[in-house]
């Protein structure tokens, strides 16, 4: 059931409530990552996430982006909840939202901040793409796991994901396959936050 306490640790919200005490971290240690297949409608999700945590807004294939964009930002203003919105800085600045979140695709061009005060996010699965991030607030590193987003792509694993944090010069965010059960497996001192999908719907 969700949210409910695994036997042997913490959930994946307390044990990211812990970490971010632990690292003394101004951005969040947990984010919702919204996906328009696995999570048509993410505002109850969103209502349900402590405050404090984070949101990056994805949805591309969705129609209705926008307007649902709109919807969001101020459910998350209201429950400070940061949103980052992905790969479009001209939406996130209509909705205004707290910054950006690029795709590792977008590293090959120069990235859009435009706001001073913007968070960027970016994602990597590799140590390049790693080493192009540098300047960004945060790294999301997938898959860590197995993960229904990506049925085929080989999961790094804990070893490899905590050898790849230590060689960045970027916070890392675990992302892929994160639940209750397998957060507890990361060693705290490796990154700086969770970043999920199933496990927060």
């Amino acid at each position: 059931m969700r949210g409910a306490k695994h036997e042997n640790g913490p959930t994946l919200s307390e044990a990211a409530r812990r970490l971010k005490a632990r690292r003394k971290r101004r951005l969040p240690a947990l984010w919702l990552m919204t996906d328009e297949r696995r999570l048509p409608d993410p505002v109850p999700a969103i209502r349900r996430l402590p405050r404090g945590s984070g949101v990056i807004f994805r949805n591309y294939g969705d129609a209705s982006r926008r307007a649902l964009a709109a919807v969001i930002a101020p459910i998350c203003r209201e429950r400070r909840i940061m949103l980052l919105v992905a790969g479009d800085a001209v939406l996130a600045a209509a909705v205004r939202a707290d910054g950006v979140h690029w795709p590792e695709a977008s590293m090959r061009r120069p990235r859009r901040r435009m706001r001073p005060r913007w968070i960027v996010s970016v994602a990597a699965h590799s140590l390049p793409a790693i080493r192009r991030a540098r300047g960004a607030d945060q790294v999301l590193l997938s898959p860590v796991f197995a993960t229904a987003s990506h049925p085929g792509a080989e999961p790094l694993g804990t070893l490899r994901f905590a050898a790849l944090c230590r060689r960045s010069g970027v916070p890392v965010v675990a992302l892929g396959g994160i639940d209750d059960g397998s957060a507890q497996r990361l060693r705290p001192a490796s990154h700086a936050g969770f970043a999920a999908i199933g496990a927060l719907a």
